[in-house]
């Protein structure tokens, strides 16, 4: 890999490894900060959709100021929305400083930030490079959990939160200066593209969205109500990083020979299977395999999915014409995690949910089988 792969997969450790540790942290912030578990699954609701909405904003920033700069702000947002959290006194302030500087941060710093970045280094190789970065994601998830359960006992949930904002701000600094940059002339009379030959690929994600989210931020929460402890509980999620990792890996040698449909089409027949045995086979530790095949299959179909949506766009205008894919994603995230609270206030369990996910995974495969409206390049 060369520097800017380098650099995109640390900067996704940083920002994938905060926004998706906040599930680690839901039930020791409950039981220290007095604030009740289900304002926290709707704060992570609440989060998801201002990621979404804010998307075509980004956009439109990527193409005029660079990803370097927007990347750079939003890991500062991301980093300082935990430094926030450590001192937040009430309700309402973690709530706010949550949604507001987390859901933003994490609006600038992700995927689409990524994807533009590597696709202007990259071009007609943006699908394999793309996957060797998103190993990032894994690795945020591996280290920032771990820690974090390791601190929580010594340190507490507020110096955890601290001590995590702090490591995240250092790396940031450090990627100023790492970061390539990514100057594009854009005309701006020039007419754009548009996703509207694609809408199978984008309903699909929107569908893998739905699930991902709700499963990574609350199979800890599930965890601990099927008598898991509050360490262990948390670890299941850098289990699921570990997974994803491996095939992350996996998947950007497979991409030299398979197109992305089909890898797609077999990760989302994995993830169903997981969610098979979340839903239908009881006991506890049924959840490290749900773990290990729904990390496996889930976060490895976010740079395939890109690598989709991406071919053969122009890389001057592509934070624009993308945006649309992740207010689809960060949205039906958002609606997911909505109703998985709503399920779980009305049955105690978010087994229903996983049944539903389970369904939105065979649709999604379906979505990307062949046929005359999917996309050839």
């Amino acid at each position: 890999m060369n520097r800017t792969a380098n650099a995109a997969l640390a900067a996704m450790t940083v920002s994938f490894g905060l926004n998706f540790s906040m599930g680690v942290f839901f039930a020791p912030t409950a039981s220290a900060y007095g604030i009740n578990a289900a304002v926290l699954s709707v704060a992570a609701a609440l989060s998801t959709a201002l990621t979404g909405l804010v998307q075509v904003r980004i956009g439109g920033l990527l193409d005029r100021i660079g990803a370097r700069a927007v990347l750079a702000v939003g890991l500062i947002l991301s980093s300082g929305s935990y430094l926030v959290l450590s001192v937040v006194q009430s309700t309402w302030e973690f709530v706010v400083a949550y949604m507001v500087l987390g859901g933003l941060g994490f609006a600038a710093s992700s995927s689409l930030t990524i994807t533009t970045l590597i696709s202007r280094s990259y071009g007609s190789q943006t699908g394999p490079a793309l996957a060797r970065a998103s190993i990032g994601i894994n690795l945020g998830q591996v280290l920032a959990p771990w820690a974090a359960t390791a601190m929580f006992e010594p340190a507490g949930v507020r110096a955890t939160y601290a001590i995590l904002g702090a490591a995240g701000l250092v790396v940031t600094a450090v990627l100023w200066f790492v970061l390539p940059s990514d100057r594009v002339e854009v005309a701006t009379q020039a007419r754009g593209e548009s996703l509207a030959g694609r809408m199978r690929v984008l309903v699909s994600f929107g569908l893998h969205a739905a699930t991902m989210y709700v499963v990574v931020l609350m199979l800890p929460k599930h965890a601990l109500e099927s008598g898991w402890s509050v360490i262990d509980a948390g670890r299941l999620v850098a289990v699921v990083a570990i997974a994803a990792g491996i095939t992350s890996a996996l998947v950007a040698r497979l991409l030299r020979r398979h197109r992305p449909e089909l890898l797609l089409r077999i990760l989302y027949g994995v993830r169903a299977a997981a969610l098979l045995l979340a839903v239908a086979v009881p006991g506890p530790w049924v959840l490290v395999a749900v773990a290990v095949l729904f990390g496996a299959a889930s976060f490895p179909m976010i740079p395939l999915t890109m690598a989709v949506l991406s071919r053969g766009l122009d890389p001057k205008r592509i934070g624009r014409t993308l945006a649309p894919a992740w207010v689809t994603h960060q949205l039906a995230a958002a609606a997911g995690l909505g109703l998985a609270a709503a399920i779980h206030a009305l049955t105690d369990s978010y087994r229903g949910y996983f049944l539903l996910g389970l369904v939105f995974s065979l649709a999604a495969a379906l979505l990307l089988t062949p046929s005359r409206t999917t996309v050839h390049a």
